[in-house]
């Protein structure tokens, strides 16, 4: 890629809030019957969940939640068409309860259909086609297992349904919801996975998998709805990463989905509210598509009717198919579409009749034509990893020695995509050139880009990003005076990497519930966290209770190192984050402060792991505004 000079006319300042404001409609559902719809938007300043008929519009929906301490974010339809529920925390403290809503009676209280202890969460639901009126709700009574109820969604009777019977250990249940098969993560940190004999229990072997490439676990683990496969995403023999079926009885491996060069894309297991790595039939369960890595995501279809069906929604846009949700029948569907300046767009299809409609645009306010392009790039870094990323440039500029702001994805075993990313239009709005890099680490990437990370914290993955930068600055597009780097999570301890592994690199830096200190990082991670460490943390960075490992991990961390920034630094936290707890940012602006180095602070005490609740997506991007627009000379608001 190489230095252009911007035609389009330089865009209005978008203000912050139509960024950062909950969007006016998300993650829409139809309900069984295909009747009605659920949806997010927001009332009493927090996103609720509200519902209305199929053909009507928002001015008939009724919003059958009324949190107004903070928003909700998952919901789900249930078998009965009097009962929606949906998961709820305190304040981001990621102890999630499941919350029961009465839509013939929707503006009386929530009923908590789980009333855990504190420390107790719930982390998955599902309902359960041979026991109508009952879900399944994976939760850890036993702080260390998270074992299977059954709840009657009308009465709250909760029933212990499976025991797990190691904290490493998780039944995969069949659609009647009996174990058919057991994933173990084994000492050595290898992935076993088993039949189950549904008359004794017993358990016979069938594929045992490597761990390091799986640092978050074997994706997708689905039981076929005949109970004679289990659905995994392997490696096998190569390095791209595919979906596949193990068979029950003979422990063959059939590859049911897969694209030469390219990955599963495993963020939507990651995170809920992304788009899924695989699309299940409302009818059959069946595994009907898969979603692939690329430098635009790509859609696998594996049956006739769903191809039918996708090569029709797929009509309605430019962008590629995100979410989709249909009902029993499969013939009505939503569907919201990737985009990288159209966000979230949804139409309503009637695959009988062939009529769909828009549904809606989540930020209205927003003109695609003032949003600037995302752009995939390619090249390697220093030691010829090949590396993928994003660019983005500002409209309405010459696209050469502009700010750079290097923006870095957490995990780290997650990626960037290409797509619309509100971080990423806010800061082009205001005049910076922006790039998200893949460094070694990532998912999506195949297993030699995964696995290239190990040992390599504060090394060759710290150096990938500034390969990234120092490519942009190659190209003709960043001015080397003027790079900042942000990021969340690892993101933010990739930050404070390179404030004081770089000190002279960047010229700004902001970190976001960024881990200082690895070691103190890894201590205070929730105690059901632990036994799952092996092949993430414990082997790529090393376990703090063993003293040679210890050094070296506090040798790679940023409070060891405290003494060399000098970058302008802005630290932003949530007092009930329990991933990163507070003392993680309290240390290093404390130990900057002692030493007279000003470093912007902020602390909100209603978050957790991120900021949710929009006065507080507010206030740090408008913070985060003023200080680049300080250090890096970008465009800023009143």
């Amino acid at each position: 890629m190489t230095a252009t000079t911007g035609t389009t006319a330089r865009p209005r300042l978008i203000d912050v809030e139509e960024f950062f404001a909950d969007p006016a409609f998300a993650h829409p559902r139809i309900s069984p019957d295909g009747t009605r719809m659920a949806y997010l938007a927001p009332r009493y300043g927090r996103t609720q969940v509200w519902v209305r008929g199929i053909g009507e519009q928002h001015e008939d929906a009724v919003c059958v939640t009324h949190d107004a301490r903070r928003g909700v974010t998952t919901y789900y339809w249930t078998d009965d068409p009097r009962w929606l529920l949906y998961l709820q925390d305190t304040d981001g403290n990621e102890d999630w309860h499941l919350y029961r809503v009465d839509l013939e009676a929707p503006g009386e209280v929530a009923v908590d259909l789980t009333p855990l202890p504190p420390g107790s969460r719930v982390v998955d639901t599902e309902r359960l086609p041979s026991c109508p009126g009952q879900v399944l709700v994976w939760m850890n009574q036993r702080p260390l297992f998270f074992d299977v109820f059954r709840i009657d969604v009308a009465t709250g009777e909760t029933t212990l349904h499976v025991e797990q019977p190691t904290p490493t250990s998780t039944y995969l249940l069949d659609r009647e919801g009996h174990p058919a098969f057991l994933s173990t993560l084994t000492d050595d940190g290898s992935y076993e996975f088993s039949a189950v004999d549904p008359t004794n229990g017993a358990r016979r072997l069938l594929r045992s998998v490597g761990g390091p490439e799986h640092p978050l676990g074997v994706p997708v683990q689905l039981v076929t709805p005949d109970g004679t496969g289990l659905l995994l995403g392997l490696y096998q023999d190569g390095d791209d990463l595919r979906l596949v079926r193990v068979d029950r009885e003979t422990g063959e491996e059939t590859v049911v989905a897969a694209v030469e060069g390219q990955s599963l894309d495993t963020m939507g297991q990651m995170a809920p509210g992304l788009p899924p790595t695989v699309f299940e039939s409302a009818r059959t369960g069946e595994v009907v598509a898969a979603r692939f890595v690329g430098d635009h995501p790509r859609i696998v279809v594996l049956d006739p009717h769903t191809a039918e069906v996708f090569a029709a929604l797929e009509e309605l846009s430019d962008g590629v198919l995100g979410w989709v949700s249909s009902d029993e029948s499969e013939e009505r569907w939503i569907a919201s579409f990737v985009h990288d300046r159209e966000p979230g767009l949804t139409y309503y299809h009637d695959h009988a009749t062939g009529e769909s409609r828009l549904l809606s645009r989540p930020r209205p306010h927003l003109d695609p034509a003032d949003l600037a392009s995302v752009t995939p790039v390619a090249f390697a870094a220093r030691d010829g990893l090949p590396l993928h990323g994003f660019l983005t440039v500002p409209l309405g500029v010459p696209t050469q020695g502009l700010p750079l702001v290097l923006v870095v994805h957490g995990g780290p075993w997650a990626h960037d995509t290409w797509g619309y990313d509100p971080e990423t239009q806010f800061l082009a709005n205001r005049g910076y050139a922006v790039l998200r890099v893949n460094f070694r680490g990532s998912t999506g990437y195949g297993r030699r880009h995964v696995t290239a990370a190990i040992g390599e914290f504060a090394g060759a993955m710290h150096d990938d990003l500034i390969d990234a930068a120092e490519w942009a600055v190659a190209q003709g597009i960043a001015d080397p005076e003027r790079i900042g780097i942000y990021g969340g999570s690892y993101g933010g301890y990739a930050a404070l990497v390179g404030a004081t592994v770089t000190p002279d690199f960047f010229a700004a830096a902001v970190d976001y519930v960024g881990i200082s200190d690895l070691a103190n990082f890894m201590r205070t991670l929730p105690p059901f966290a632990r036994p799952n460490l092996a092949n993430n943390w414990f082997h790529y960075v090393g376990d703090p209770d063993v003293g040679e490992q210890e050094a070296d991990m506090l040798a790679r961390s940023p409070i060891t190192m405290v003494d060399r920034i000098r970058t302008p630094l802005l630290v932003a936290q949530g007092a009930n984050d329990v991933r990163v707890v507070q003392a993680e940012s309290d240390n290093i602006v404390a130990s900057l402060r002692a030493r007279g180095i000003p470093v912007e602070y902020l602390v909100a005490e209603d978050e957790g792991h991120g900021f949710a609740n929009p006065e507080n997506r507010i206030r740090l991007y408008r913070t985060m505004e003023h200080h680049f627009a300080d250090h890096l000379g970008g465009r800023r608001s009143g």
